[in-house]
């Protein structure tokens, strides 16, 4: 049976947090929505949203976690899953299987998703690409 006094209550408001700079990609803004303080660790959940045009997109990588979701809740942004492009759109939601080779390479101004990732100190591994990434599209 779950502990379940090993989790605290979190209620979190818009503009409670701020917009943060420091996070995994400079290029992008983070908004902790108060997750993982209230799981001791066990799970982070933050919304993620463009701050500047990609230019080099976040490289081909792999996370080091248990879980990882991402809603995206505006906008669009188009990954490489393996050899795989996907777009992945407002609305839409991918599980990103533990230790998958991953690029994000292109998204919208406006794009914003949340993630939610288990644990919250997951680990993000550079590693060789399998192939070649498309050409990000210029900002209008």
């Amino acid at each position: 049976m779950l502990d379940t006094t090993a989790t605290l209550f979190s209620h979190v408001k818009p503009g409670e947090t701020p917009w943060q700079a420091e996070g995994l990609r400079e290029f992008f803004l983070y908004r902790d929505l108060g997750v993982s303080e209230s799981t001791r660790g066990r799970v982070i959940a933050q919304l993620v949203k463009a701050n500047a045009a990609p230019e080099q997109g976040t490289g081909w990588h792999r996370h080091e976690a248990d879980f990882h979701i991402v809603f995206m809740l505006k906008g669009w942004a188009r990954f490489m899953y393996g050899t795989q492009e996907t777009l992945v759109a407002a609305g839409d939601v991918v599980h990103q299987r533990p230790g998958i080779v991953h690029y994000l390479f292109d998204y919208s101004p406006d794009m914003e998703y949340l993630e939610v990732v288990g644990p919250s100190d997951f680990g993000t591994v550079d590693v060789p690409g399998p192939c070649a990434v498309p050409t990000p599209e210029p900002w209008a």
